[in-house]
């Protein structure tokens, strides 16, 4: 079965929404969540595996996908640990490099739309 455009559109929406929780704890209105930071867990990472991999599988749009999340996630991680250690602004400069992430993402996305999905 092929993901739909409202199956993408829910991943778009999971993006913007750990970009929004990341900077609510960046600017103070939140505590972190660690689940947000946790692959399997962060709602974008969860659709990655429990809806992208069972219908395309591995293939390498999948796993440049995953990659690139991993990286947006660990970039996440890391600005919230300067923000702990007092370094704010360094940290809320930083989010500027999680819209490239975010960037690449859209992107990718855009590539597995046009995937087929596997047998």
């Amino acid at each position: 079965m092929e993901l739909t455009n409202l199956d993408f559109q829910q991943a778009r929406i999971k993006q913007v929404l750990f970009k929004s929780r990341l900077r609510s704890v960046l600017y103070g209105v939140r505590e972190p969540d660690p689940d947000l930071f946790s692959l399997p867990l962060n709602p974008l990472g969860e659709w990655l595996n429990t809806v992208v991999k069972p219908r395309y599988g591995a293939v390498l749009p999948v796993q440049r996908l995953e990659q690139e999340l991993i990286r947006m996630i660990d970039t996440g991680r890391g600005l919230v640990q300067q923000y702990q250690r007092g370094q704010l602004e360094e940290a809320r400069t930083g989010l500027e490099r999680l819209d490239a992430h975010a960037t690449r993402i859209e992107a990718l996305l855009k590539e597995l739309e046009q995937t087929p999905a596997a047998a």
